[in-house]
């Protein structure tokens, strides 16, 4: 009789070496329930990684579940390309129920292929096409999906230095970062000057750079390393583009969906941009992607972007039935509330453990900066960043119960997105877990 096969190897061995997560976490996961997940060797773990933050109510919600089910059972369509069908009329009229209501009176929606990654490729062909211009200004730090389009908006030189002709007349410009602020001023003053130079870029006929199509900026960067923007810079930003008719766009394709204390992101700033970028937790845990923009913008001939699966129904259904849920329980807020709770575990634990440089984020989306305490610190302070010692950290965390991934500069931040659905209970439970795996 053969030995069982180890499917962990099995799979390692042929898949490709593009995979990541797979790679720090040597197990076959098989199961879970909201907060936790379960193994095939009988492991459970506390998930603070969420399929990247798309698992906004946790593994299996029971009213997620028994929606698809029903469905399911319907016979009703389970791709629809872009046909009008029940599961799509339901799933728009509750979106539009929870998008600002200002932006929701002229929003257009532009359903786009199953990932996030296209609706950023979505947005830079729709407004390429409704200014006419052919320029792009994205943000230090910034993710916006791994497509050649996407990848050109993103920050992460490891992942374009070994791809040749990326999307042409895309411009960085400084995001605001006070653990290692680029102006070395620190906040506030890194945000005034950042605002001021981002003004000068748009205004100085000899910068350089024409004037853009589009802004594209993330209000809380997520694979950036978990670092929120200043509510104060996000309308210095918005005044700026607004003045000068530059369109901005906001990825909200992992901060949304009431991740981070509000529905939206940048709602905590109070401004309105005018496209949102939605992936992730918009479907419910099934893959959907779109792009909502004011209607001034809609430019498109038919068919100027399209994909087979851009009609995905059990995303639809999954997003709506997840929606109803948010909006019930109260998740939004009680993300707010139990954020509060979690920020304050975590900074309590910076003050015992000094290789924790920083600690931020809002709402239930944390990082750490991991640093280096006997480094060498530079005008501000900051520690040298320490992505070695994260990953081993990270690696104490699964071992101890507790999935959670690394991200940032050097891949120097442990990252924390547990469900809208922690309970209290679980997040000292989570706290006491990575205590024990400082230690």
């Amino acid at each position: 009789m053969n030995p069982p096969e180890d499917a962990y190897t099995f799979v390692r061995e042929r898949e490709s070496s593009a995979r990541t997560y797979a790679n720090a976490v040597p197990r076959v996961l098989e199961r879970g329930r909201l907060t936790r997940i379960h193994d095939t060797d009988g492991n459970s773990y506390l998930d603070c990684l969420t399929v990247a933050g798309t698992l906004a109510l946790g593994h299996n919600h029971p009213v997620v579940t028994a929606r698809v089910r029903e469905y399911l059972d319907s016979g009703q369509m389970q791709q629809a390309l872009d046909f009008t069908t029940p599961a799509k009329h339901a799933f728009l009229r509750t979106l539009y129920r929870h998008l600002p209501p200002g932006f929701a009176a002229t929003a257009k929606v532009q359903f786009c292929g199953p990932s996030g990654a296209d609706a950023a490729e979505a947005a830079v062909k729709l407004f390429k096409s409704a200014t006419g211009r052919r320029t792009v200004l994205t943000f230090h730090g910034a993710y916006h999906g791994m497509t050649a389009g996407a990848l050109s908006l993103t920050g992460n030189l490891r992942a374009k230095e070994r791809v040749a002709s990326l999307m042409p007349d895309v411009h960085f410009l400084p995001y605001p970062y006070a653990y290692r602020c680029p102006f070395g001023l620190g906040e506030p003053q890194g945000s005034t000057v950042g605002l001021h130079y981002i003004e000068r870029v748009l205004t100085d006929p000899e910068s350089g750079i024409t004037r853009p199509a589009a802004v594209i900026v993330e209000a809380v960067q997520g694979e950036g390393g978990v670092v929120p923007a200043p509510v104060e810079w996000l309308r210095g930003l918005r005044a700026i583009t607004a003045a000068l008719d530059v369109p901005l766009v906001v990825d909200e394709i992992q901060s949304g969906v009431g991740r981070t204390g509000t529905m939206f992101a940048f709602e905590a700033a109070g401004i309105e941009p005018d496209a949102i970028l939605m992936s992730k937790a918009v479907g419910g845990g099934f893959p959907l992607s779109l792009v909502l923009y004011h209607e001034r913008y809609d430019g498109w001939l038919p068919g100027s972007h399209a994909g087979t699966f851009r009609g995905n129904q059990l995303g639809m259904v999954a997003g709506a039935a997840t929606l109803d849920v948010i909006e019930a329980e109260g998740l939004v807020a009680s993300a707010a509330t139990k954020g509060a709770l979690l920020g304050d575990l975590l900074k309590d634990l910076a003050h015992r453990h000094p290789e924790i440089g920083e600690v931020r984020g809002r709402g239930l989306m944390w990082g750490l900066e991991i640093v280096d305490p006997q480094g060498r610190p530079d005008a501000l302070g900051s520690l040298p960043a320490d992505g070695a010692r994260t990953t081993a950290l990270k690696r104490r965390c699964l071992d101890n119960g507790l999935l959670t991934e690394s991200g940032g500069r050097h891949g120097a931040v442990l990252r924390l997105l547990p469900p809208l659905t922690i309970t209290e209970e679980e997040i000292t439970e989570l706290a006491d877990r990575l205590e024990k795996s400082f230690d």
